[in-house]
């Protein structure tokens, strides 16, 4: 099928699909109604978000951290601010996560990975995670472990309001022991070793909303560290420094539509060391550039009718010196197409369908020249057989041009009994996927081949959840998982010493996840609430491939037994105190479990204050206990760290559009 024919396709109401009932759905892409790309509540699938006022409270500098100190997830990343970071869902990796942006797909086609450290927490709205492979409305490639929906759109409230926030992050100075193991001095201006400043104007009017966001950070990164002879060492050749800009118009056109028009820019300049402490280090420069225009129409022709179309254009490019002097170059553009309809039938049977269709280009020094298309078309049925049961059967055909790909069906199923107004079984079967990205394909250099016959990693799993929600002041969950992948694509080399990737990866994972959740009306002094929670992950993993078996118990890579997180919050009407702690239990490096990262604990402290009407103060304390550890194995993290900064909040009241 042509690419032109594929796109004009899409953007024809096919099929029909359903209008959210507010008794299904949680607020909205906007507070009032529409779009629905901010995810489902009242579905069978385990769900988390993160709002603006969470992301505000936690001051975390990046996403990475907010997603590890509010979720619990495992993170992964090569050091501080801007190295490489990845997520972790129930034991898969960041190439197996779908990153969406107000819900169109992120993630890159070169890698299969998405730069986390790009997105600007200044211009998120919410933050919404989908575990494990049970999602019925985005269902796209690499979403084996789950969803990360990031929501940088929302119809602001009437007026104009300025913002503007500074932060500092001081590492803790010391004597440590250099390369050539001779003692030094504390370096007393690793107390300013990272700023980071931004600026926001959001104006709310009748039928209009724009925001405008811009950041510019800048990262030392120096900070002491233990290595394994336990020296003190000062981590060096790591800066970075980055900047980046981002804007948002929202449109009534009618009563019956809106458009959402959002675009955004990055620009990072970044030192990588070979390993943690290496004195040879690599130099990349990142940018990239989006753009997405949507249709939104809550009432498309008659009432019971709703549909929303997107066309996003996505650019990266990536310049890397190697620490020998190598060069490289990639740069990728890609062109996305999403329509969605929705038709309520009915108080008992709501039907969905869409599509979705994204053309990618790749220019590169390693792989030349380069094109994919690749997408899908789906249909979802919600049926309540009674009041409080429904049944979600759904299922996707999708397609790619570039590997061993076919047409596939990816069939789910998902079922919710809502038994109280407060308790609710959850229950999914489902399928998933990931295409083969465009390294594993057609990589050429460095001593690997890429193999452009791959076949497209398959997965299958099933998950049972409760939920026991008592208004807002109490929310329970347990969900019980498992899931098993085949034709996973790893690395290795043949003889010759050459590298070739190959479907030859397989892996069962088993596991539990809970959650609990207070809210505490007190009055003691100024503190009106008091917020305790924790989080318990196990999760079990068997690695089956190498000729490994259930007896060999291999785990897979980065994957800890046991997680827990926890966080008690103080909140009164003018700010707010947070304490948070998260450990991690033995992680293994690599397949062959040769080589272990320790367990880890750590500890923060979070204080958020207003100041007047215009002003605030906020400052957070991580790593309190200087635990020294690896999240990435040879690269060390920071030790105690303390971030102060200041926001100031001007409203200049009601105006007319």
């Amino acid at each position: 099928m042509k690419p032109i024919t594929i796109l004009l396709f899409l953007f024809i109401p096919f099929f029909i699909f359903p209008q959210e009932g507010p008794d299904e759905y949680e607020e909205y892409f906007f507070e009032d109604e529409g779009i629905t790309v901010t995810g489902i509540l009242r579905t069978s699938q385990q769900m988390a978000v993160i709002d603006r006022e969470e992301i505000e409270r936690r001051g975390a500098a990046d996403l990475a951290v907010l997603l590890h100190e509010t979720l619990g997830l495992n993170i992964v990343r090569h050091g501080a601010y801007g190295n490489q970071a990845g997520v972790n869902l129930r034991g898969f990796d960041s190439k197996r996560i779908a990153f969406l942006i107000d819900g169109v797909p992120a993630d890159s086609a070169l890698d299969g990975k998405f730069d986390i450290s790009q997105i600007d927490l200044n211009s998120v709205e919410r933050i919404e995670v989908i575990y494990g492979g049970s999602d019925t409305k985005y269902n796209v490639s690499g979403a084996l472990g789950g969803i990360v929906n990031i929501i940088t759109v929302k119809k602001q409230k009437r007026g104009l309001r300025l913002s503007g926030s500074v932060a500092n992050i001081s590492a803790l100075p010391g004597e440590y022991r250099d390369r050539s193991g001779e003692k030094q001095g504390a370096h007393w201006e690793d107390l300013l070793d990272t700023q980071n400043f931004a600026l926001s104007t959001v104006y709310g009017g009748e039928k209009t909303s724009i925001t405008a966001n811009v950041f510019a950070s800048r990262a030392e990164n120096h900070f002491l560290f233990t290595d394994y002879l336990d020296y003190v060492r000062r981590k060096d050749n790591n800066e970075v420094w980055d900047g980046g800009a981002a804007a948002s118009v929202v449109r009534d056109l009618s009563d019956l539509a809106k458009v959402i028009a959002s675009a955004g820019i990055y620009y990072g300049d970044k030192n990588f060391p070979a390993t943690g402490f290496s004195s040879n280090f690599g130099k990349q420069q990142d940018f990239s550039a989006r753009s997405n225009f949507m249709l939104d129409a809550p009432h498309a022709f008659r009432d019971d009718f709703a549909s929303e179309a997107s066309l996003a254009w996505y650019f990266y490019r990536m310049d890397y010196s190697s620490p020998a002097g190598e060069f490289s170059r990639h740069a990728q553009h890609s062109l996305s197409a999403i329509n969605r309809w929705s038709w309520c039938s009915g108080e008992r049977l709501v039907m969905r369908s869409g599509g979705d269709y994204r053309f990618i280009n790749l220019d590169s020094t390693e792989m030349g020249i380069r094109f994919r298309h690749d997408g899908g078309i789906y249909l979802t049925a919600e049926y309540r057989p009674a009041t409080q049961f429904l049944v979600i059967p759904s299922v996707k055909a999708v397609f790619s041009s570039a590997g061993a790909a076919e047409i596939t069906a990816i069939p789910k199923l998902g079922l919710l009994w809502n038994i109280t107004d407060s308790l609710s079984l959850k229950n999914n079967y489902f399928r998933s996927f990931k295409f083969p990205d465009f390294e594993e394909l057609y990589w050429a250099g460095g001593g690997g081949f890429g193999n452009p016959d791959l076949r497209p990693e398959d997965g299958w799993g099933a998950d049972l959840g409760a939920e026991w929600r008592v208004t807002n002041l109490l929310i329970l969950e347990s969900v019980v998982f498992t899931q098993w992948i085949k034709d996973s694509i790893h690395w290795f080399s043949k003889s010759g010493g050459i590298w070739r990737p190959e479907n030859v990866g397989e892996a069962v994972f088993f596991g539990l996840d809970s959650r609990l959740g207070l809210e505490i009306p007190v009055d003691i002094g100024p503190v009106e609430k008091i917020m305790p929670s924790i989080s318990y992950q196990y999760l079990l993993t068997f690695l089956l491939s190498y000729g490994y078996t259930f007896a060999s118990e291999k785990r897979i890579p980065y994957s800890p037994e046991h997680t827990i997180g926890a966080s008690l919050d103080f909140i009164w009407a003018s700010g707010s105190f947070t304490i948070s702690a998260h450990y991690e239990s033995l992680r293994y490096h690599d397949t062959a479990n040769l080589t272990a990262l320790r367990p880890l604990f750590l500890l923060n402290a979070a204080i958020n204050q207003k100041i007047g009407k215009n002003f605030s103060t906020f400052g957070t304390l991580r790593n309190i206990l200087n635990e020294s550890y690896e999240s990435f194995y040879d690269y060390p993290m920071p030790g105690i760290t303390l971030t102060l900064g200041m926001r100031i909040n001007i409203d200049t009241g009601h105006n007319n559009d």
